[in-house]
């Protein structure tokens, strides 16, 4: 029962928080920046400053699909950010920024994620068909469901090592805005607020996935079988 009790606050917490994040976002992308530049132009300047000219600054279709490829190089900054002037699409843009400059200094924690991929990749494409076959094959033996739940930790731990991860990129993204004299007074307090709105997401979908851990372990170690 308490499995359950968690696994419902939990979604609603995460329901709550998407709200508030998109509901930020709407709002901010009204505000306009102080200087006529654009999510691209923030973001270009970013990484001028930080010594990352290399990296290139790309549009990609949809919202809040904004993200750092470190395999070419390039800072994808979805179309709303990309050619809008707003206090989100700069907040948006210099976190994306920050990202490609963890890479540059060989940010710790941005290295251990970025070795996890290829097998959290690999636990999550792997995983339901473990499943599978450990409820089909229960009676002779729960090794497959065994498996499961530590693929399933490994994508858990994933999410963890993904929070600091993005906690610094905001907070070198908010140290720029500030130090760069482009966004200050109200618009860096919008700015922080919108990045912090984004942090939040990851640290509910970490404690969501944690807590779906914890329930699969209860009913599988438990002995119970659906």
């Amino acid at each position: 029962m308490f499995a359950y009790i968690l696994m419902g606050a939990i979604a609603i917490l995460s329901m709550i928080v998407q709200s508030s994040l998109k509901s930020k976002f709407s709002k901010y992308s009204k505000v306009p920046l102080g200087v006529p530049m654009a999510g691209r132009d923030i973001a270009n300047a970013m990484l001028q400053q930080n010594g990352c000219g290399d990296v290139q600054v790309t549009s990609v279709s949809g919202q809040l699909t904004d993200h750092f490829n470190p395999a070419n190089r390039t800072v994808n900054l979805s179309e709303p950010v990309y050619g809008t002037n707003s206090i989100a699409a700069a907040a948006v843009a210099a976190h994306e920024c920050g990202h490609a400059i963890q890479h540059k200094v060989g940010y710790s924690m941005l290295q251990l994620r970025s070795k996890m991929v290829p097998i959290v990749s690999f636990a999550s494409n792997t995983i339901n068909w473990l499943l599978v076959a450990g409820i089909v094959l229960y009676e002779m033996t729960p090794l497959p469901l065994y498996i499961a739940l530590a693929l399933f930790a490994l994508t858990v731990a994933f999410s963890f090592v993904t929070l600091p991860v993005e906690v610094d990129a905001s907070r070198r993204a908010t140290k720029w805005l500030e130090s760069s004299g482009l966004v200050s007074g109200q618009q860096l307090t919008y700015a922080k607020d919108a990045l912090r709105a984004a942090a939040y997401t990851y640290v509910v979908a970490a404690i969501g996935s944690l807590a779906t851990l914890i329930y699969y372990a209860a009913m599988f170690l438990g002995g119970n079988r659906r």
